[in-house]
């Protein structure tokens, strides 16, 4: 095209009449040499089925000679068993009823026996009264679609054995783990004279060891050690200090059983053992000792607490209170730390619960933002004073439960109590 002012470019003008007379070849193919040379498969058939006109693309996927199939074979005669079966029950009925379908899944037969996956659509040609005349059906090569459709199959199968390896594999790793978890605790609480005892371990992921722990024991005939803590993160090595810290704390009751004095000896081995390790642990506990009191059915306790919450003490007559130990420092931070020391005596009725922060820090509310706390739990105690601590941890473990997701962290649970008079006992007196 020439600008304004400017005489045609001849340079141009030549490709313009190049373009114009290629485009104009491309006009010259006929609508028969488009039809029989489409890069699909075209044929067409009477009512019947047999077979009118068919292009050489089809011909060519088939394997066959125009004349061998043209008023010889019908339609279902180009597909296999399965095909035919589907054409006869679906296929043809639905065409009948519909005068079209479309991108239906076949399979035709080609001449070597070998079978090329195609979709077909059909269309019923009708006169100008209405009456159908033939019909017209497009065949599609769907022999990369089969393939890509296939590859994708085995993809999804092989994912979906990977995630079923994966569901037995941690599956398997949470057995383990349980396993291991369970012996860094007690398997069962030996019976003390005079005291009722109850527990509970509530494992947040068990697929991840935790760090709680609780233990009693006994020291001699008459007096029992108890302890319960939490040790700092999670894994194979909070697992490692929980089990250290067990059995020093047993050691050193045994050795001498002052609660301080316990806590103290704690304190040094985890001290000596990690402070130059480069990772420091370290872990919160309470230990305590239980002996009969002076007056009868009432028992003595002592303990120290090293940075753990405050036990509570949940008395026979509807009242529960934090037994304060304010001042209790992390056991194995420092090379010597301050321990908080408590007393108190269980009448009959009294329950000493301890528990780690698990359940005080429970996530609750419905946006999980608001922590459980002490004073709830307090309460809730409170609530359930005069149980046994069996019927308390029972309480405590449905309290658990409740938290769904909220409760993000492990919780350990020891519950020590003075019985109550047996009432048919009190009657008689």
């Amino acid at each position: 095209m020439s600008r304004t002012g400017q005489h045609p470019d001849p340079h141009e003008a030549d490709g313009e009449q190049t373009a114009s007379a290629a485009f104009a070849a491309l006009l010259e193919d006929s609508a028969e040499e488009l039809y029989d040379n489409a890069p699909c498969g075209y044929l067409s058939t009477l009512m019947d089925g047999v077979i009118a006109k068919i292009n050489t693309t089809l011909l060519k996927w088939l394997g066959l000679q125009r004349e061998a199939v043209v008023g010889r074979m019908r339609f279902t005669d180009l597909l296999t068993v399965g095909g035919k079966l589907y054409h006869e029950t679906h296929f043809a009925p639905l065409l009948r009823m519909q005068g079209e379908i479309n991108g239906i899944a076949l399979e035709i037969k080609q001449t070597g026996g070998g079978r090329i996956p195609v979709l077909v659509s059909s269309v019923v040609k009708h006169s100008p009264a209405g009456e159908p005349l033939l019909i017209r059906t497009t065949v599609f090569d769907a022999r990369d679609r089969r393939a890509y459709e296939e590859e994708l199959l085995h993809r999804r199968k092989a994912a979906e054995e990977a995630r079923k390896q994966a569901e037995a594999d941690r599956a398997r790793l949470q057995d383990a783990l349980a396993v291991l978890q369970q012996s860094l605790l007690p398997d069962t609480l030996p019976p003390v004279p005079g005291v009722e005892t109850a527990a509970y371990y509530h494992t947040a992921h068990p697929d991840r060891l935790g760090g709680d722990f609780y233990d009693v024991f006994p020291l001699d005939g008459k007096r029992f050690g108890f302890f319960l803590g939490d040790v700092c993160g999670k894994g194979p090595q909070a697992a490692a200090v929980t089990s250290l810290t067990r059995y020093t704390l047993r050691a050193a009751a045994l050795y001498d059983p002052d609660p301080i004095s316990a806590l103290v000896t704690l304190n040094k081995v985890l001290h000596e053992r990690y402070a130059g390790s480069g990772d420091a642990r370290y872990c919160t506990a309470v230990f305590g000792i239980l002996e009969p009191d002076t007056e009868p059915g009432h028992i003595a306790v002592r303990l120290a607490s090293g940075g753990h919450p405050p036990v509570i003490v949940v008395r026979a007559d509807g009242t529960a209170d934090f037994l304060p130990t304010p001042g209790g420092l992390l056991v194995g931070v420092l090379p010597s730390a301050r321990f908080a020391t408590a007393s108190t005596v269980l009448a009959p009725g009294d329950t000493l619960l301890l528990y780690t922060d698990g359940i005080t820090e429970a996530r609750t509310g419905d946006n999980r933002t608001a922590l459980f706390g002490d004073e709830a739990l307090l309460a809730f105690a409170a609530g359930h004073a005069g149980k046994p601590p069996p019927a308390l941890i029972a309480a405590l473990t449905g309290l658990l439960q409740t938290f769904g997701d909220g409760l993000d962290d492990d919780t350990a649970l020891l519950a020590l109590g003075a019985p109550a008079p047996d009432p048919q006992t009190r009657s008689s007196e």
